[in-house]
């Protein structure tokens, strides 16, 4: 793959879908730290990271060949993908078969239930990656949500196993949904950056703005009112790192015209990465 060698270095880790993986397994570990899970193997890291650079490099596959007609119209990642088809999808199966291995032998067996509502999501997100047609500046809403959800639930759910409470309280806990909300929004942005970007109508910019706007505000109020009502500060730090998420894809929305698309998609993986040192900190200070 000689064309890494010219691309910056900040850039590489999106262009192998490395930057998703690392999100979740950071997240994983918020998740476990929260939910009190006294021993997390490192099974469940290994094979999240797998599962998520799978379905990402899978859906950038599927990308980039419903658009070959074109090549003008793929994205880096993407063209990277199509240029690099046949070893990425070698990989993948590769990939796809050791987190399998992992999954049967080292995690308990109430993953699998826990696995059929999350296996739904990403099957629709899938069926809505391979047969649904959208105008170039129609912005996929509905395959946004699926993936945001689908990256929160399975990203969740490995640490949940360990709790062993049942999976209505895992549906319904609040730092399951704050953080699907702020994976929705993360993934959105992109869309809602470039949509942006392409159009000169000021109007178009601003709905695209308040479109982040107004639900990252609403999530960041949320999570400072969950954190204040915690006063065993059990899930403080948690709340404290979606409002950072939240804060920091805020700034990123009203400052997205200083920086390239490349970037901002950089950042976007940043603004999540960044939660993981908020939540360690606030940690040991509330210990």
């Amino acid at each position: 793959m000689s064309s890494l060698h010219r691309k910056p270095i900040w850039l590489i880790p999106n262009l192998l879908s490395l930057d998703a993986p690392l999100v979740a397994v950071a997240w994983l570990h918020i998740f476990a730290k929260t939910w009190r899970v006294n021993y997390l193997p490192w099974v469940a890291y290994l094979s999240l990271a797998l599962v998520v650079w799978v379905i990402y490099v899978t859906d950038r596959l599927i990308d980039a060949s419903t658009q070959q007609g074109d090549a003008r119209k793929l994205q880096l990642r993407h063209d990277f993908h199509r240029k690099h088809q046949r070893v990425l999808r070698a990989l993948a199966v590769m990939a796809g078969g050791l987190a399998l291995v992992l999954v049967v032998k080292g995690m308990p067996v109430s993953i699998y239930s826990y696995s059929i509502v999350g296996g739904i999501i990403i099957a629709g997100f899938f069926a809505l990656s391979i047969f649904s047609t959208h105008e170039p500046n129609e912005i996929p809403y509905a395959k946004n949500i699926l993936a945001g959800l689908a990256f929160a639930y399975g990203t969740a759910i490995l640490a949940f196993a360990f709790t062993g409470f049942d999976l209505r309280e895992l549906v319904q806990s609040r730092e399951l949904i704050c953080f699907a909300v702020l994976c929705v929004l993360n993934i959105s942005a992109i869309d809602l950056w470039e949509h942006a970007g392409r159009s000169r109508d000021p109007e178009v910019s601003a709905t695209d703005e308040l479109a982040l706007t107004l639900p990252l505000t609403l999530l960041g109020a949320a999570s400072l009112i969950f954190a204040v009502q915690d006063h065993e500060l059990t899930t403080r730090p948690f709340f404290y790192a979606i409002l950072t998420g939240a804060g920091l894809m805020y700034v990123l929305n009203r400052n997205r015209s200083r920086f390239q698309m490349d970037a901002l998609r950089v950042l976007a993986d940043v603004a999540l990465l960044v939660p993981w040192i908020v939540f360690l900190a606030s940690s040991r200070s509330a210990s």
